[in-house]
């Protein structure tokens, strides 16, 4: 999002709802599949098509479908932690822009 923040996948919708999407594609997936490499392929290309399906396309956020899968961890704390993460990454992009005369204008839109 700093290195590109005119694109789609770096405005705060896709950001978030597109790194919860995955992570939920990923726990859908590793219930079925348990942890396994094929889990994690198949969990990764759901995602994506999720994300497309959906409109909240972040592409980096298939390696969180494949992180869930592989390390299986707990969704009650994992969960809440990365919507934290993301919420805080997005909050982070906004101040250049809000603390001087920044040239880079983040988010285009909601």
């Amino acid at each position: 999002m700093h290195g590109a923040p005119g694109l789609p996948i770096s405005q705060p919708r896709n950001l978030v709802g597109g790194q919860l999407l995955a992570a939920l594609v990923g726990f859908a997936t590793l219930a079925v599949t348990g942890s396994t490499a094929w889990g994690a392929a198949i969990a990764a290309g759901l995602a994506l098509g999720a994300m497309m399906l959906t409109h909240l396309s972040h592409s980096p956020a298939a390696a969180t479908a494949v992180i869930v899968v592989l390390q299986a961890p707990h969704p009650v704390p994992f969960l809440p932690m990365l919507v934290l993460a993301t919420v805080l990454l997005v909050a982070i992009g906004l101040l250049p822009g809000r603390i001087g005369a920044h040239p880079v204008r983040y988010p285009l839109s909601w």
